[in-house]
């Protein structure tokens, strides 16, 4: 966390507000943060440059610059990007790691609780090698049903890792894989090998459709994170497995199960209607 619709969220945020926008000061807070990048250098490098497109690659926040540099963000579990036009609260301020001070006075903030993500300067050839090996897009109009099958079909593992797997897939984590798996009445703890073609089909279709609709709820905030202007997502109240241990299966009314047993992280399931 955040996952795809939440940095989807952000970059989209980002785009609309700071696209064409210059660069003017840097301050780095938090060195830890860094990574490929000293803060004297990202200084040199930054200062000075526009910013580009902001997008989304898998569960990065891609911001890119008009010397051909790249700046990359992996929130992972508690980082974002705030835009700050002088009413950030001093509260969201005091976990800002690094500082991009705009041409139009605004700051744009990496601002991280636990401070576990990470901020990075690439060039574009770097940027392509550190990326080479996330797998497909879960949106990408080329990962259908038949692509899915193709890549479950030779692995032993249960589902739900392959499907948290970013080499398999690029931006699905722990939220997303729960849901979809519930959607499509799947057991997440079943052999990825021993899911049908059909049933791959159908897995495809919920993966899509429940990241599109966080997406369009602008993510999913259980503690820590915000989108771009520090508003909450508002997916959490459309979750029907994720964080409903104990509680009702909104299908069957079976209570639905909590479990570490897969990869060691938070497993929600309906025993009931999930096989």
């Amino acid at each position: 966390m955040p996952e795809l619709p939440e940095t989807e969220t952000i970059a989209r945020d980002l785009d609309r507000a700071v696209a064409g926008a210059r660069i003017t000061s840097v301050s780095v807070i938090r060195a830890d943060v860094l990574r490929e990048v000293t803060a004297r250098e990202l200084a040199r490098r930054a200062i000075g440059v526009a910013i580009g497109r902001c997008w989304r690659r898998a569960k990065l926040v891609v911001l890119d610059l008009s010397s051909g540099d790249r700046i990359v963000v992996q929130p992972r579990f508690t980082g974002g990007m705030l835009i700050d036009a002088g009413d950030l609260p001093d509260a969201e301020r005091q976990y800002s790691t690094v500082q991009f001070v705009l041409g139009d006075g605004r700051t744009l903030h990496y601002r991280d609780v636990r401070r576990l993500g990470t901020v990075s300067l690439m060039n574009a050839e770097r940027f392509e090698a550190y990326t080479s090996a996330l797998g497909i897009e879960p949106l990408d109009p080329a990962f259908t049903g038949a692509h899915l099958s193709g890549l479950l079909r030779g692995s032993r593992q249960a589902i739900k890792k392959v499907l948290m797997d970013q080499r398999v897939l690029a931006g699905v984590g722990n939220i997303y894989a729960n849901e979809a798996l519930w959607r499509a009445g799947i057991d997440p703890s079943r052999a990825a090998d021993r899911i049908s073609v059909a049933e791959a089909e159908s897995l495809r279709d919920e993966i899509a459709g429940v990241l599109t609709e966080s997406i369009e709820h602008r993510g999913t905030s259980f503690r820590d994170y915000r989108d771009a202007n520090g508003a909450r997502g508002g997916f959490v109240e459309h979750l029907a497995a994720y964080g409903r241990e104990g509680e009702p299966c909104l299908r069957c009314g079976a209570k639905l199960i909590g479990t570490h047993a897969i990869d060691g992280r938070a497993t929600v399931l309906c025993a009931r209607c999930q096989k």
